[in-house]
C-alpha cells in the first residue's frame, strides 16, 4: 500500500512549498490570529492552501495533538472517526479517517487513507502526509485524496510560543463548485487553529 512512498521525497515536497515566496500566494482568508493563502496546485487541478498562526505551546506538545492518533479525534471536530491501520516504521503510519459534512452538507462526508510521517525540522517538527490507494471504502462516504500536505511547527526565538504553518491540498472529488471548496477550506483552517488552541489550554 505504501511501499512506493518515500518519506524523504514527501518531506522534500513540503519543504519546497515552505520555501515559496509570499508573492506566489494570494490571501484567501484573514482572521485575527490566522492567515490562509492559496495558489494553484502543481499536483492536481485544485488549489494548495497555506495557513499560518502562532500557538502558545512547544512544537512537541502541539504535534502530539496534530499527528494521527486518538488525541486528534478528541478535539478536531472535522474528524468523525480515525483508525491507525499500520505503523511500518518509527515515525510513520497509515491512517484511515472520515470527515464531517461541510456547508450544510453541500460537501458531504469524506473518507481518506493517508500515509503520515513525522520528523524533526530545524528546532521543531514536521508532520506530513499523502493519500494512498485503498480498495476498502466505507459506505456513505466519498473517497477523497490528499496530495502532499503537512504541518511545520517551530519555536519562536526567546519565547514560549511556536509558529505553526500548514499546507493542505485535498482533492475532495465529486461535482463540487470551487467557491464552496474555497470557503470550506479557508473557514476550516481558521477553525482548526481555534480548536487546537482550546485543546492545548484544556
Amino acid at each position: 500500500m505504501f511501499s512506493h512512498i518515500s518519506p524523504a521525497k514527501l518531506q522534500g515536497t513540503l519543504e519546497s512549498y515552505h520555501s515559496l515566496n509570499e508573492s506566489e500566494w494570494s490571501v484567501s482568508k484573514k482572521a485575527r490570529d490566522v492567515i490562509v493563502w492559496r495558489r494553484p496546485s502543481e499536483e492536481f487541478g485544485g488549489f494548495l492552501y497555506k495557513a499560518e498562526g502562532i500557538v502558545a505551546d512547544t512544537p512537541q506538545r502541539i504535534m502530539d495533538f496534530i499527528r494521527p492518533g486518538p488525541r486528534r479525534l478528541e478535539w478536531d471536530k472535522m474528524i468523525t472517526s480515525l483508525e491507525v491501520q499500520q505503523t511500518p516504521e518509527q515515525g510513520c503510519c497509515v491512517v484511515k479517517y472520515t470527515t464531517a459534512g461541510q456547508l450544510w452538507n453541500i460537501i458531504s462526508p469524506r473518507e481518506f487513507v493517508d500515509f503520515s510521517y513525522t520528523t524533526s525540522y530545524q528546532l521543531g517538527l514536521l508532520s506530513c502526509g499523502v493519500s494512498v490507494e485503498s480498495e476498502e471504502q466505507s459506505s456513505g462516504f466519498v473517497r477523497g485524496f490528499n496530495h502532499p500536505c503537512g504541518w511545520f511547527c517551530v519555536p519562536e526565538q526567546d519565547s514560549e510560543v511556536s509558529l505553526l504553518t500548514g499546507y493542505i491540498q485535498p482533492d475532495l472529488r465529486g461535482m463540487l463548485p470551487q467557491t464552496a471548496v474555497d470557503t470550506a477550506m479557508a473557514s476550516g483552517l481558521v477553525d482548526f487553529y481555534s480548536q487546537l488552541r482550546r485543546a492545548l489550554k484544556a
